[in-house]
């Protein structure tokens, strides 16, 4: 069994900003599609019932990504998969911005694909800093870089408002320009990036995934870090095309989605203590019950500030539930597993994500958003059922 070493402090330190800053301006990816993909799907689909597709082929890139970042990590090293992603960030800022200026909804749907490529290396810059840290320390580096997208929340909706109306006559055009350059910028601080091991010895060894997916446990984790993304994913497609429907002002909507990233990614600074101090699964089920208070915040009304709430309590609810699975992940993989079990893991995660992606944006065209809020709690109600032993013994103990 390969072992793997311990990098010293000061290049830990640098790693995890490094990637806290990478994740932060990757983030901005997530967020500009994430405000703009159902309004530019809804202007320039053949068929208003597509608005949201482009979002689900944000989330089938990340799917189909996931493995093959994985195998090419595997491989040759974690930064050869994080200059892989970062490139097809760039592609995606660049031929979004041509599909806007030709309204090719084909070309515009293909941009959103490479943009869920770039989303899927990003997600593993969490698991990245986990890397040459010892054990006692992982939660907490790890819910640090996810902590340092907070900046995605400032950046993203900046990126849209500021830039959204340079070129009138086609909106968000000079917006996708922007987003290229921001992961052009993500690349170069990816470069600074150290090792914990040589890419060799994390090709060899480890056991079968077969042996590793029967662990006590395993599925659960997997399956409530994948509930807690689906749900976020399916709101979040939903919310700004329904307050666009709901004569919400974009600005506002930007607004309600900076502040919804902030929650994402902010509690990640404290988020690693809590997870030391009761445990991984305990603070994933926390998660998931924010996400129903979200859902209930959502369908109390249609006002700003109802949705604001909601996207708060869902991003908050996301931030706890994602961290907490993916911090119980690595208990179940040695150092030579490492990028094969996370990227099955995201994989899982990711596939589980197109289905909410999709049939959001149906739900919401066909029945409105109440009927997106109701359809959202089965699966969360689902996912907390698995997770109750958990947290009786987690109650016990404190």
């Amino acid at each position: 069994m390969h072992t793997e070493s311990t990098l010293p402090l000061k290049e830990q330190q640098r790693n995890i900003l490094r990637l806290a800053t990478a994740q932060a301006l990757a983030g901005a990816n997530s967020v500009v599609f994430y405000a703009t993909g159902a309004i530019v799907g809804h202007a320039i689909a053949p068929n208003a019932s597509l608005a949201t597709f482009p979002i689900t082929m944000f989330v089938l890139g990340m799917a189909a990504c996931i493995l093959p970042f994985g195998r090419l990590a595997r491989k040759y090293g974690r930064k050869a998969a994080f200059m892989a992603g970062t490139g097809a960030g760039v592609m995606t800022g660049l031929a979004a911005a041509l599909a806007v200026v030709i309204g090719s909804f084909t070309l515009f749907c293909l941009a959103a694909f490479l943009g869920g490529a770039y989303a899927a290396v990003a997600l593993s810059f969490r698991f990245a800093a986990t890397d040459g840290v010892d054990k006692a320390r992982r939660a907490r580096a790890l819910s640090l870089v996810m902590g340092g997208g907070v900046a995605a929340g400032v950046i993203g909706p900046m990126l849209v408002t500021g830039t959204m109306d340079l070129w009138p006559s086609h909106t968000f055009a000079i917006t996708f320009v922007a987003q290229a350059l921001v992961a052009a910028l993500s690349a170069w601080v990816l470069t600074g990036v150290k090792s914990a091991e040589p890419v060799a010895a994390a090709k060899s060894g480890g056991r079968p995934l077969r042996e590793i997916v029967r662990q006590p446990g395993f599925l659960r984790t997997v399956f409530s870090g994948a509930v807690t993304y689906m749900i976020m994913n399916f709101l979040m497609t939903a919310a700004p095309l329904s307050m666009h429907m709901h004569g919400i002002s974009q600005q506002a909507a930007n607004l309600g989605i900076q502040w919804h990233v902030i929650a994402m990614f902010g509690p990640g600074f404290f988020t690693g203590r809590l997870i030391n101090r009761f445990g991984s699964m305990p603070v994933a089920a926390a998660g998931l019950m924010l996400t129903g208070l979200s859902v209930v915040a959502g369908l109390s009304g249609t006002d700003i500030a109802h949705y604001w709430l909601s996207l708060i309590l869902l991003g908050i609810g996301w931030n706890f539930g994602f961290t907490g699975a993916s911090t119980k992940i690595i208990d179940f993989h040695r150092p030579e597993e490492k990028t094969q079990v996370q990227s099955l893991n995201d994989f899982v995660v990711f596939s589980v994500m197109i289905i909410g992606s999709f049939s959001s944006g149906a739900l919401l065209n066909l029945f409105g958003w109440n009927a997106v809020l109701w359809g959202s709690l089965l699966p969360v109600a689902l996912a907390l059922l698995t997770l109750l032993p958990v947290r009786r013994k987690a109650v016990a103990r404190w």
